[in-house]
Parts: C-alpha cells; structure tokens; sequence
C-alpha cells in the first residue's frame, strides 16, 4: 500500500552529543532536517514501505537540500508545495541526560506550511494513487490555516476511500493561533473536529488526557508511573466518542530519566473488542522494554506510528499481536539512533522481535 503524509519539516539545531547551547556556542551545532510527519514517511521507507510527503517549503536552497535529505531516503517529494510565502521553521534541542531532561526551542512562527492558504492544496490531485493517508496533531497546532488543511486533507482522503491515522501528538507550546483560548482548550476544539474522519488513532501515555480529557486512573505520567491496565479503557472511551474508529493505539513510555526509560505499547481493535500489548514476558505477560542508555528520544512516537502503518498494511505483520510488537521493537530501536529519523530496517526489528536483545556485534 502506498502511504502519504502531510506536516511541517523544519531544520533541526542541535549542539554535539549532550551539550548545552552555552556550551556549544558561539561555536559549531549539528543541523539536520525533521518533523514528525516526514519522520514518518522516511521511517516506512527504511523497512521497505512506499511512502509520500507533503508540506509547503519556502523557494531557497536550504528548502532545496531539506527536499534531497527525504527524497534521499526513498520518499516521494514530488507533492510538496514551493512557496514564495513564508520561511523554513526551525527548532532547537538539547539532549539531556540522567536527570535533566531534553529541552525543545521551537522558531517556527510564519514558516511557509503555516502562512498557505489551505485551497492552496489540490487533495483530489495530491491524493490520487494513495491508500492511506497519515496526519498529526502537531499541523492543525500551528495556525488556522493549517487546521484548515489537516480537515480538508481528510475529508478529500475519506471521499476517496483512503485510510485515515492521526497521531494525537499534543504540544503545549505551538497550540497558540486562537488567544481567548487555552493551548489544551484549543487543541480539544480542534482535533475533535478532524477525529469523526479518522480511521487509526495513535496516541502517547498522556495525548488522550492533554486532547480529549480522557484519563487513565491510578497514573501520573510526569514521574513515569503508570499503570498500563488502565489504557485500555481510554482506548475504549475514545471508540466509544468516536465509534467509526477502527484502532487505537498507544505508546507506553515510563520515565526514569532522561537516558533510562521503559517503552512498551499498546494496540486496542475496536472489531474484536480487544487490547494487545508488547513485549511481552514468555508467559504472555506485558514486560516493557528497558532503555538504559537512550542515545536520542525525539522521534521516538513517529517511529512507533511509521511501524505500526507498516505492519498493518503489510499482510505477514497486520494481525493486531504481530503489528504492535512490530511497532514496539521498532520504536526501541529509535532509540539507538541520532536524530529523527529511524534508521532501521525491517530484519533488525524482526530480530529484536524474536528475542535478540544483547546487542552483539554482528559479523
């Protein structure tokens, strides 16, 4: 199946390994380019799957070498939209560690996605050929406009027959265009517009909480407490809100620190009413993964809802228990990788998959 996603892409900063900017600066940063809807694209095209992008770019050659990064990595960019308005969004990170957290810098403020007019967009053309359309809550964050085009996209996506994903992917700092109201406020406003569209949502331990005010008791997701039994009830609640919805799927991470997490997730289908969980222990019991020495988290859900679209229109890796530990192993294994985007293949998650957790060298 071939698999289109629509967001922002921005130019990534950062300082080398765990520095800070007061460190780093005046002096060299690493600038690469991501956003979670390419990182979605190019990580279905590292296991093998045929992915499109689409967002608006500024007509410059930093916007120029920001289209060769993803087209380099087997993703079809021929639907992006060049632009004389606007800019190329920026962010800026600092990788913690131990017990102080990553930090983001957003500067994205008039970037071209977010200044384009949504009849700017020709869907029916856009999405012709397509068979599942991807899409986050982070694109309908950043102006009017681009909520605008998140609902269109979709719509035109369901009249066409198209699967419809929407990672709920709440950020507190971006949900800003509407002033009278409350980032939370807004994003609930918003994303509950698009959401009787949708096919899949996907979601972290707290996007149901922060977007759609529905909580999983007996958890407190700042300490990294949670407790995992209770998400399938949120899944259920939101079918039950949403009762076109076909799965609901969550990502389980538990925050040690900045550098020790345990990752796990979860997969919830509304047909057979039923929620499935990886890993799991030999007795079939969920057992997360524990990540003792993250090299970069940020990424770290678009790769869990890449895999997770991969293995659902992949035949051998659709069933729900095969599709969320397929997601899982590869969202673990982001990990591992500097940068957003996931640099692993479909063999390497397969084996994780199967037990190969030593991280031997291979010869």
């Amino acid at each position: 199946m071939k698999i289109i996603t629509f967001g922002e892409i921005m130019a990534r900063v950062a300082p080398p390994g765990v520095l800070r900017f007061t460190q780093a600066m005046p002096g060299s940063v690493e600038v690469t380019f991501a956003g979670a809807e390419a990182n979605v694209a190019v990580s279905i095209a590292f296991l093998g799957g045929q992915s499109a992008f689409v967002t608006a770019l500024p007509k410059h050659a930093i916007a120029d070498a920001c289209i060769a990064s993803v087209r380099s990595y087997g993703v079809d960019t021929s639907k992006i939209l060049r632009t004389d308005e606007g800019r190329l969004g920026l962010y800026f990170l600092e990788t913690g560690a131990n017990q102080r957290p990553s930090n983001v810098l957003y500067d994205r403020s008039g970037s071209s996605i977010a200044v384009t007019k949504p009849e700017r967009y020709d869907w029916n053309t856009i999405l012709d050929g397509f068979d599942w359309l991807h899409m986050t809550g982070i694109t309908p964050s950043l102006s009017e406009q681009t909520a605008q085009a998140t609902k269109d996209a979709a719509q035109t996506a369901k009249k066409l027959g198209l699967t419809i994903s929407i990672d709920l992917n709440f950020r507190k700092k971006l949900w800003t265009w509407n002033p009278p109201l409350r980032a939370r406020e807004l994003a609930e406003r918003t994303v509950r517009d698009i959401l009787p569209l949708v096919d899949v949502v996907i979601a972290n331990e707290s996007d149901c909480a922060d977007v759609l005010n529905i909580r999983a008791e007996n958890t407190d997701t700042e300490s990294g407490k949670l407790d995992i039994e209770r998400y399938p009830a949120v899944a259920k609640e939101v079918v039950k809100q949403f009762p076109q919805l076909k799965k609901v799927a969550i990502t389980l991470r538990e925050s040690i620190s900045a550098t020790h997490n345990n990752w796990g997730g979860m997969l919830y289908d509304a047909e057979k009413n039923q929620a499935f969980f990886a890993p799991l222990d030999e007795k079939g019991n969920y057992n997360p993964y524990e990540i003792r020495a993250i090299v970069d988290r940020v990424g770290g859900g678009d790769s869990f809802g890449a895999a997770l679209i991969f293995a659902l229109t992949t035949a051998e890796l659709s069933e729900p228990q095969t599709a969320i530990r397929f997601a899982a192993a590869s969202s673990c294994l982001a990990h591992s990788i500097v940068g957003d985007f996931n640099h692993v293949n479909r063999p390497e998650v397969e084996s994780l998959m199967a037990g190969n957790t030593s991280g031997r060298v291979q010869r």
